[in-house]
């Protein structure tokens, strides 16, 4: 009952997976009607324009296998021969009329849902061989359909050819009495013209099948509210696993960053909020890169790191703030801050240098040049003041 009810409820589009799942199961829309007058399409039109040449190969087959000497007729194995080389004669004539068919067939059935390469049906499943299952398979509306449409094909070809046949009854009864290549003339061109006949049929079934098997092939991969959702939790995936891995991620990061902070040049910080780790190398880096960054108590175990690691710590927050909003972590500054770090990096320098007593003291850090959109905290003056404001 309740699969019965799934399949009820299924109202919803295949979504794109389950439509490529499907391909990879050789799960397409194919129309046999569409390939059966494709096939038999080409090998007409290959009759008619071949149909001179073909009278007179097969007068020429003829004229030489129905002569015999008594030599022949005596001898078993020439008779033998003589069968070899007739059927070899019909077999250069049949296999690339055939191979033209098989092409056709093909090309339409690719025409129709696209190439589809899958060796997946192939694979056996004894699931299909219970009979308690498939049984609902045999008796489905898509196979009543499919039954419904060969018997009205069948019954519509069928009629065609009664009709043809009796309405040259005569005709085909006067071939008897006319010469070979005039019998083999007057053959042909009846039988192209009943040819064309079914091939009128043909492509009026073909018209209607094609856009049936597409419509069938899409109901049948309509997808329920739960099975959409159970796709979309499946390419999501589970969001407590997410959740955890993200943690896990973060916590990596952290650990990755607290251990660059002792080989950085300096840390900038707003003095409780933000703290950055900066480290140059001017032979391998073309700027100034962010080692770590981060905010609060983050921040705060930056910066007792970096004092341990007697690195410097200076404070700017201004530029710390643009800095963690606007750098990259393992990334290279931006452009618009390289001066400000300059700054900072040559007042770092100049401080180092005098503690080695190799310059004198640098005086208070100076003012950054940082650009003001780049700080979160700056509020844009109004352009237009009211006079009360002036």
């Amino acid at each position: 009952m309740a699969d019965q009810n799934s399949s009820q409820d299924r109202n919803l589009p295949a979504s794109q997976r389950r439509l490529s799942k499907a391909r990879e199961e050789g799960q397409v829309a194919r129309s046999r009607d569409f390939g059966h007058f494709i096939a038999i399409g080409t090998c007409g039109a290959l009759l008619a324009a071949f149909a001179p040449v073909l009278t007179d190969w097969l007068q020429q087959t003829l004229a030489s296998g129905l002569r015999f000497d008594l030599a022949t007729v005596q001898s078993p194995a020439a008779m033998g021969e003589r069968l070899a080389e007739l059927t070899l004669r019909l077999m250069w004539l049949l296999v690339p009329f055939g191979a033209a068919m098989v092409f056709a067939a093909l090309a339409g059935g690719v025409a129709i849902g696209g190439w589809n390469w899958t060796l997946n049906p192939l694979m056996p499943n004894f699931g299909k061989l219970n009979p308690i299952t498939g049984l609902p398979g045999i008796v489905s509306k898509d196979k009543l359909i499919d039954a419904l449409k060969g018997s009205a094909l069948a019954l519509i070809l069928g009629a065609i050819g009664a009709m043809f046949l009796r309405a040259h009854i005569e005709e085909f009864a006067g071939v008897m009495a006319l010469p070979l290549p005039g019998a083999i003339r007057s053959l042909a061109g009846s039988l192209l013209g009943g040819l064309t006949l079914l091939m009128i049929a043909l492509a009026a079934f073909a018209a209607i099948d094609v856009p049936l098997q597409r419509f069938q092939h899409a109901q049948r991969l309509k997808m329920s509210h739960q099975e959409l959702k159970q796709e979309h939790k499946e390419l999501e995936g589970n969001q407590e696993i997410k959740a955890k891995l993200r943690a896990r991620m973060r916590e990596m990061t952290k650990r990755r960053m607290l251990a660059a902070v002792p080989k950085a040049d300096l840390v900038v910080m707003n003095p409780t909020h933000y703290a950055v780790a900066l480290r140059y190398d001017e032979t391998k880096m073309g700027a100034p890169r962010v080692v770590a960054k981060g905010a609060d108590l983050l921040a705060m175990t930056i910066r007792d790191l970096a004092k341990d690691s007697k690195v410097p710590v200076l404070q700017a927050p201004v530029l710390a703030r643009a800095l963690y909003a606007h750098a990259e972590l393992d990334r290279e500054i931006p452009a618009a801050l390289f001066g400000a770090v300059a700054q900072v990096l040559a007042y770092v320098y100049q401080l180092r240098a005098a503690l080695r007593g190799q310059a004198p003291t640098p005086g208070e850090l100076p003012e950054l040049n940082v650009p003001a959109e780049l700080d979160p905290h700056h509020q844009p003056v109004a352009d237009n003041l009211d006079a009360d404001d002036l």
